[in-house]
């Protein structure tokens, strides 16, 4: 039998159910981790969306002679597009919902893959990556937040981690897609393999992605009481009767100003600063490994084998983080997870004499640069409220990611110059100590909430 909450109405004049407080306080329903699934899967498109350029890259350079320092601006593009998509689309999230969003994302993400499949030149490759790049920057504000109003309250840490887990599953399973295809096709195949997937996840999204509760109650459309009770049906939960009124003073309509106000404006800026040096590290390992694996002699098939390993490690890192949330605090996981990250990277950089060795290694600075990423998501799901949390996890990942546009370009001038890889992969790793740092500076709110 479900449980009924009972809330008073701000002002005390009756008692009506309030359906954030059901949700928080039921156990999870099996609809509801089915929706956690299908946000997994949309992460994993991410996953494989952004490394497709990097599976693609070999076959990039060889066709059309692209040289590193060309090639590094070609692998930033899609970064660009998600600063831009993060920020724009995740306040369109917070104004008009995340499954909308969800669904024009898919629209976008699987237009620019099938795009890129036709490029014909770098300069068209550059203009559908932009675009790809604006879909998942918009659907990473979308998900983070509908996973964690989808959820209850003892569940929504480790229901935030495992969706920012498939990150590295998209890329496991894209990067074993991509050695299949590039021994059989060319590098346009990756693409078209990736948009077509996307495109299958439209269907999916508008049979089992109803609109999160608490978007609903927060902007309050006119049919937000049905709507939330048909959803409230679909999970197994009690409905309500009426909706308890919003407090007064909580605007239904709030831009970027308002999180560089109050008690949120701290968190606002350490944690863009420290998503922002942490990817620099995380998209330098995930831009460069098959273009580097590539100039020690090895096959483009292989170099994506490589990085297949990064990803399986990325993926543990994401696993053995989600599972340690319930014995120790998200913040502290996360700030270690970045230290270790530093110093694996240093270590990827010092070189391998063989492909195991080379896998090895990569394979642990997946796991460590991964396991800091979920952590950030994580935090940015809690730290923020709801008329607030996409707007601010667009934001953030929005200026991170856009800043992150430099860590490949910066690595490629780096080698251009007559750096080795030893120097630029410890000057690149120096993002995930700055990230740490960031973090431990508002360690006391950050904990409370972590």
């Amino acid at each position: 039998m479900t449980q009924r909450i009972r809330l008073t109405r701000p002002h005390g004049e009756t008692m009506m159910d309030d359906p954030r407080a059901i949700l928080d306080a039921e156990p999870m329903s099996r609809f509801q981790w089915i929706v956690v699934a299908i946000m997994i899967g949309l992460n994993a498109l991410d996953g494989f969306d952004v490394l497709s350029i990097s599976f693609a890259s070999p076959g990039i350079a060889a066709a059309w002679h692209v040289k590193r320092d060309a090639l590094g601006l070609v692998l930033s593009m899609e970064l660009i597009g998600m600063a831009v998509g993060s920020i724009l689309l995740g306040r369109l999230a917070d104004r008009s919902g995340r499954r909308r969003v969800m669904l024009v994302c898919l629209a976008i993400m699987a237009a620019g893959m099938i795009g890129a499949s036709t490029a014909g030149g770098v300069k068209t490759l550059s203009g559908w990556r932009l675009l790809t790049g604006l879909g998942i920057g918009g659907m990473l504000a979308a998900t983070n937040a509908a996973v964690a109003e989808v959820t209850n309250a003892d569940r929504r840490s480790i229901a935030v981690v495992l969706m920012a887990g498939g990150y590295p599953v998209g890329t496991i399973v894209g990067g074993l897609a991509s050695s299949w295809l590039l021994a059989r096709y060319d590098w346009r195949a990756i693409f078209v393999f990736g948009g077509v997937v996307t495109a299958c996840f439209i269907p999916l999204v508008l049979w089992r992605a109803p609109e999160s509760i608490a978007f609903l109650m927060h902007r309050r459309p006119p049919d937000a009481l049905s709507r939330i009770n048909a959803t409230l049906r679909r999970m197994g939960h009690a409905t309500v009767e009426r909706l308890v009124l919003l407090d007064a003073t909580v605007r239904p309509s709030i831009g970027l100003a308002a999180l560089f106000s109050g008690t949120v404006a701290r968190r606002t800026v350490l944690l863009t600063l420290a998503y922002l040096a942490h990817v620099m590290t995380f998209y330098f390992i995930l831009k460069w490994i098959p273009k580097i694996v590539v100039d020690m002699g090895f096959s483009p098939p292989l170099a994506a084998g490589v990085l297949v390993w990064a990803s399986v490690g990325g993926a543990a890192g994401a696993g053995t983080l989600g599972l340690l949330t319930a014995r120790a605090r998200l913040l502290w996981l996360t700030v270690t997870a970045m230290l270790f990250s530093t110093g694996l990277v240093i270590w990827f950089g010092q070189g391998q004499k063989d492909l195991a060795g080379l896998s090895l290694v990569a394979a642990a600075a997946g796991f460590a640069t991964n396991a800091g990423i979920v952590g950030l998501y994580g935090l940015m799901a809690q730290a923020f409220p709801t008329e607030l949390r996409a707007t601010a996890t667009g934001f953030i990942i929005g200026v991170g990611r856009g800043g992150s546009a430099l860590a490949p370009a910066l690595a490629g001038w780096l080698f251009a110059t007559g750096n080795g890889l030893p120097a630029v992969a410890t000057i690149m790793a120096l993002g995930s100590a700055v990230g740490a740092a960031a973090l431990f500076a508002d360690r006391r709110t950050l904990a409370v909430l972590g």
